[in-house]
């Protein structure tokens, strides 16, 4: 559980940088260069994913379960993943999702962690996707009080809101049949 905490700290740390001082990192940019920012936020990124999921991995079945979930929330997580796709794909191609919603990426965290939390008890479980979910809260608060930087992506498009639904939802299938045991070893349904 300590390494799923350490990652967690480390990677979401990083990602906090600008919703704790902005000013703070636009000045360790000026001084560093962005090039340099950008590698050390790379590694820094890797090594806490990295210590997440070796973290959970370790954890997941040896942490206590802090609630049993009823049947049909996991059918309520599996309808609440089918946008987060969508969302994803409408991050980084602009059309009129990402109008509408914004922050289609943080939103995306959030159905995911929020999905997740309802599915699942243990501790590891409360402690990766309550993480994830109070900082991507955390995050959407805080762009009211600065400028969002530029996604890169596409160039908007009406025809981009059509293939982020088409990707997305091929994704969605994807990891619904065969990615999501693939990779984390475990069945959504």
């Amino acid at each position: 559980m300590i390494t799923l905490v350490a990652g967690l700290i480390i990677f979401l740390g990083v990602h906090s940088v600008s919703i704790i001082s902005e000013p703070w990192r636009d000045g360790i940019v000026a001084k560093m260069g962005l090039g340099p920012w950008k590698g050390l936020y790379s590694v820094l990124s890797l090594i806490g994913l990295i210590l997440i999921v070796v973290g959970y991995g370790a954890a997941r079945d040896t942490t206590p379960v802090l609630y049993y979930p009823p049947i049909w929330l996991h059918h309520l997580s599996l309808l609440l993943l089918a946008p987060l796709f969508i969302l994803l794909a409408a991050a980084y191609l602009p059309g009129r999702i990402k109008q509408a919603v914004k922050h289609p990426m943080l939103t995306a965290v959030k159905l995911w962690a929020l999905a997740h939390l309802l599915a699942n008890g243990s501790l590891a479980d409360v402690a990766l996707f309550g993480s994830f979910l109070l900082w991507a809260v955390l995050d959407r608060i805080s762009f009211r009080r600065r400028v969002a930087r530029a996604i890169p992506g596409a160039p908007a498009s009406p025809k981009n809101d059509a293939i982020a639904i088409g990707a997305g939802l091929l994704l969605y299938l994807a990891f619904l049949l065969w990615l999501h045991k693939l990779l984390f070893g475990v069945s959504p349904y």
